[in-house]
C-alpha cells in the first residue's frame, strides 16, 4: 500500500492512501486536523473518503502534455501510477495544497 501527506496551507490536514492501483483509494483527514478543506468535493465533516479510481480532485493536479510527458521521462513513473506522480510533483502544485511520500 503507497501513501501521500497532504497538506493544506503547509500544515499536515490527512493522508491519501492507494490500497489498490487504479481501484481503490482513500482519502482520510488527520483526527485534529481544524483547517480548510483539501477541496470543495471532500469537506472536513467528513473523515474518510473512499474512491474506486483515482480521486478527481488529485488528478486535476496532475500534469499533462509535454509536462507529463517529461515528467515520465525525468522520473520513469509508470503512466498508469498516478499516486507516485502527484508525489513527484507534489511540491510545486497550483494552489494551497502540497503532497509529499509518506514514509
Amino acid at each position: 500500500m503507497k501513501r501521500a501527506k497532504i497538506f493544506v496551507n503547509g500544515i499536515l490536514a490527512g493522508e491519501l492512501l492507494e490500497e489498490e492501483r487504479g481501484r481503490l483509494y482513500r482519502f482520510i483527514y488527520l483526527e485534529n486536523y481544524s483547517g480548510p478543506s483539501v477541496s470543495l468535493e471532500m469537506p472536513t465533516n467528513q473523515s474518510v473518503y473512499l474512491y474506486d479510481r483515482f480521486p478527481p480532485f488529485f488528478e486535476g493536479l496532475l500534469p499533462e502534455g509535454m509536462m507529463l510527458e517529461g515528467l515520465l521521462r525525468q522520473t520513469k513513473i509508470d503512466r498508469s501510477d498516478y499516486l507516485d506522480q502527484l508525489i513527484a510533483v507534489g511540491e510545486d502544485l497550483v494552489g494551497n495544497v502540497t503532497v509529499e511520500a509518506s514514509e
